[in-house]
Formats: C-alpha cells, sequence, structure tokens
C-alpha cells in the first residue's frame, strides 16, 4: 500500500543524475504570481531568457524553448527536419540513444544503428570513424542525419561530439548533425555553433536545476532551411510561428509562465558562476567520486577515461550484486536516491549524480552514504572511497592556495 507520510529528518539527498535538487533561489522565484503571457512584463521576460539561453548553447541562432520534456524536444528535432521514410544514423551509447531511435521508428524514419558490439557500446562513447566509414559508404547522400547523445545519462559517458563534426565533414556528406545533451547543458562544455550542430536537444532538469517540464532545441541556419521542406506531421512542435513570435519575447501558445521565471534565475546563477567554472567544478566533484570507486575496489561503468562524464559516475557491482537491491538499502537507511541501471544495465550498477548544485560537501555526504549502505549490503570493499574522495578535493583546493599564494 502506498504510504506518504514517509518524512525523515533532514532533506532527502536527491543524487540521481537529474532531475537535480532545484535550488531554494529558483523556487522562490518559481514561486513568483502568474502574470499574462501577452503582457508587457511576459515580453520582457521573453526576451530576457531567449537570449541568455543562447549563452548557454554558446549559439548566436535561436533556441526555441517548449513547455515539455526532453523527449518532446527530441521529437521535435526529428520532426523539424525529417521526411517519412527518411533513412536516418544513430549512434547507440546507451538506453536514451537506443530510446530516441524507438522514437524516429515510430515516426515513419528508418533509423540504424551503429555502434560496438554487445555492452562494450555501453561502456564507451560515439566512435567517430565508424559514422566516418558509414557516411562515405553512402555515396548517394540517402542518410539525412546523424544522430548523437552528448552526455549518456544511463552509461556516465561524454562523446566528443567536435570529433563527429569532423567525421561528417571529412566524408563530405551534406548530413544534419542533430545532438542530445539533455544532461550535458550546462554541467559540460557544449559549443552549438562552433561544433557545427544542426539541432542540439535538451532539458531544464539537469544542469539547469530546474524541475522537469522546459525542453529545447537549439538549431542552425541549415537546420531551419531544412525545416523548410520537412514532411513529418508537426504542428504544436513546428519551429517556424515559435521563432517568429519569440522576437517580441512571446509564444504562439500559452507559455511555462512560473518555470521561465525559474529559468532567468538559473540563466542567472550559471552565467553569475561563470560557465568555464561550472564546468571546472563539475569537473573536480566527478575526479572525487571516480577516486572513491576506484578506492572502493569497485568498476566504473564508463571504460574509457578520455569520456568520462563529469555529470555522474556509474559503478558497476560485483558479480552476484544486485545493484537495485544496494539502492534500496541506502533510501531506506540514509534516505537518499542514487539512479538505477536502466536497459542492458539493469541491476548491474548504480548512478551517482554530482551535477547542478552540486559542491564538496554534499558529494562527501553522498558518497559517504554509498560507503555505508555498500557495506550495510555486504559488499566487500577494498579500502574507504570517503577519504580517497577527501585527498582528491583537498588536493585540489591545496594546489589552488598554493597557487595564489
Amino acid at each position: 500500500m502506498l504510504t506518504l507520510d514517509f518524512h525523515p529528518a533532514g532533506r532527502h539527498f536527491l543524487q540521481i543524475p537529474g532531475p537535480s535538487p532545484v535550488p531554494d533561489r529558483i523556487l522562490r522565484a518559481m514561486s513568483y504570481p502568474t502574470i499574462d503571457h501577452r503582457g508587457p512584463e511576459f515580453g520582457a521576460l521573453g526576451l530576457k531568457v531567449l537570449e541568455g539561453i543562447k549563452k548557454i548553447f554558446k549559439t548566436e541562432q535561436p533556441v526555441i524553448i517548449y513547455p515539455a520534456s526532453g523527449t518532446g524536444a527530441w521529437e521535435a528535432a526529428l520532426s523539424n527536419v525529417l521526411s517519412p521514410g527518411d533513412h536516418v544514423l544513430m549512434y547507440e551509447t546507451g538506453h536514451f540513444a537506443t530510446l530516441w531511435k524507438k522514437m524516429a521508428e515510430a515516426l515513419g524514419l528508418k533509423p540504424e544503428f551503429l555502434g560496438l558490439p554487445g555492452i562494450e557500446g555501453w561502456r564507451r562513447g560515439v566512435q567517430a570513424d565508424q559514422i566516418e566509414a558509414r557516411l562515405k559508404a553512402d555515396p548517394d547522400h540517402q542518410i539525412k542525419a546523424v544522430c548523437v547523445v552528448h552526455n549518456e545519462t544511463s552509461t556516465g559517458v561524454t562523446s566528443d561530439i567536435a570529433a563527429v563534426r569532423r567525421a561528417i565533414d571529412a566524408a563530405g556528406h551534406p548530413a544534419l548533425l542533430l545532438v542530445d545533451t539533455i544532461s550535458g547543458l550546462a554541467a559540460a562544455d557544449y559549443r552549438h555553433d562552433e561544433w557545427g550542430v544542426d539541432v542540439t536537444v535538451s532539458g531544464s532538469q539537469k544542469g539547469l536545476m530546474l524541475p522537469p517540464g522546459i525542453s529545447f532545441n537549439a538549431v542552425s541556419k541549415k537546420a531551419i532551411a531544412a525545416s523548410k521542406n520537412a514532411k513529418l506531421p508537426r504542428a504544436f512542435w513546428d519551429w517556424t510561428d515559435i521563432i517568429e513570435m519569440n522576437k517580441t519575447g512571446y509564444w504562439p501558445y500559452t507559455p511555462n509562465t512560473n518555470l521561465l521565471y525559474g529559468l532567468h534565475e538559473a540563466l542567472e546563477m550559471i552565467l553569475g558562476e561563470g560557465l568555464d567554472n561550472v564546468f571546472a567544478r563539475h569537473q573536480r566533484l566527478a575526479a572525487a567520486a571516480r577516486a572513491a570507486v576506484r578506492a572502493w575496489g569497485l568498476e566504473i561503468q564508463c571504460a574509457d577515461p578520455n569520456v568520462y562524464s563529469p555529470i555522474l559516475t556509474g559503478v558497476v557491482m560485483p558479480e552476484g550484486v544486485d545493484a537495485d537491491q544496494v539502492r534500496r538499502i541506502i533510501y531506506d537507511n540514509f534516505d537518499m536516491s542514487l539512479g538505477t541501471g536502466l536497459g542492458k544495465l539493469k541491476g548491474r550498477m548504480f548512478r551517482i549524480g554530482h551535477l547542478g548544485e552540486a559542491n564538496d560537501l554534499t558529494l562527501m555526504a553522498t558518497l559517504s552514504g554509498c560507503e555505508m549502505g555498500l557495506k550495510l549490503a555486504g559488499v566487500q570493499l577494498a579500502g574507504s572511497g570517503v577519504n580517497a574522495a577527501m585527498e582528491q578535493l583537498m588536493s585540489g583546493k591545496d594546489q589552488a592556495r598554493r597557487q595564489a599564494a
């Protein structure tokens, strides 16, 4: 029987890789009174968030904001630039790449899945050379788009998008580049314009520190041109009217006003800290989390150190240990939620989120809960991950202190 009276002392530790904890400052902004979405105050708000979000995507081109989840932005990206029966090259890096492929099939597209065989493909990033070779084998340019996931939330792998762009260019192929950075945006370095991405998909509930309910398409001039001839059905998702009305700060439908208040506050927080500082903070915390996993004697899900995610760390359990049971023990004893293994990784691993409004102490509390929970679950640990993470974090502080001196 469902009970809703579980109220232990202190705050719940939400350490899944999204939705991430929403800062009090953003919650307060979202509590402002709802205003007329056709009035002058809203137009000013709209223009400000539309300009600010471009800085996060590192683009000078339009960013479309939808009152939807990231899944909606997936559909918007596909439906605006493609036609029924189009051949789409997609790369398998994990559960979310797989779900995007299933959506493409449901929309009447013909996706082709590239990737490394078996579970190995869920431990490494996009292999750009495979994309280049496949595009070179398409002289008639039947492939209309290449779709890849930047930060694969199910595995803790951050792929090299610039390398994918170089691969497409080296093949001399006109395919559009569509990228999902739903969990990467505002936490890992991302450059829509510089990397030559045509459509970037993202959402509000990860690095932007908002509740779910806003999603984005950042679009290139090439993507907008393709949308003029694309034949997949679309109405709500159609970029045309949105881009036109956004010029004055409005939308052609009722927008989610209070979430836009929250987005404005999130942009103030992120840009106030400085994007490079935000990225560096995430990298520091991720390095400490990985130091903990190694000290425990456990395996990191991502097998390639070159593409470790700064957003989350996947922890592989020893043979015979149910990762979901470990998660349950941690939840019951320490009121902390960790990410479950998804798809092929169900029961094999759990995911530690260290994104958004995270700092040294929130990470240390998280790792303490993990270490205690692992011990309660009977997992044999090689050493203390908490101590290893503390040393990692302190070494960085000490180095910064010496440089300042």
